[in-house]
């Protein structure tokens, strides 16, 4: 099973998605990067991204810390499809490729760009 943590951004959750319901629905139908897992996929935590400018590093480390203290470790983090557009389109200042290399490192954890394709 795919044990997975969603970071959104702070900014634009629930401006264009409310609660985060298209995520929900890409993991069930295996779309967009869901599509990649063969098995089932398991939801440990969802959170924002720290907000800007570059709180991400704290942010996934007071999250590694809650879900291992709580026995519920995650191998993946999401970047909401919502961070991705933000990157795109609204100057958000993650350097997501920096970014992926650093947390993967530091956490030991896969870091996906994306979730759904809607």
């Amino acid at each position: 099973m795919a044990k997975i943590a969603i970071l959104y951004c702070k900014r634009i959750k629930d401006h264009s998605c409310i609660g985060c319901a298209k995520c929900y629905k890409a993991m069930k139908e295996k779309n967009g990067a869901f599509g990649a897992y063969d098995d089932e996929i398991e939801l440990i935590a969802m959170t924002d991204c720290g907000d800007c400018p570059g709180l991400t590093v704290p942010r996934v480390k007071l999250l590694t810390e809650v879900s291992q203290n709580l026995d519920r470790p995650f191998d993946a983090i999401h970047f909401g499809t919502c961070v991705k557009l933000a990157m795109e389109t609204a100057g958000c200042p993650i350097n997501f490729e920096k970014l992926k290399v650093t947390l993967e490192k530091k956490f030991g954890v896969k870091v996906v760009l994306g979730t759904h394709s809607y």
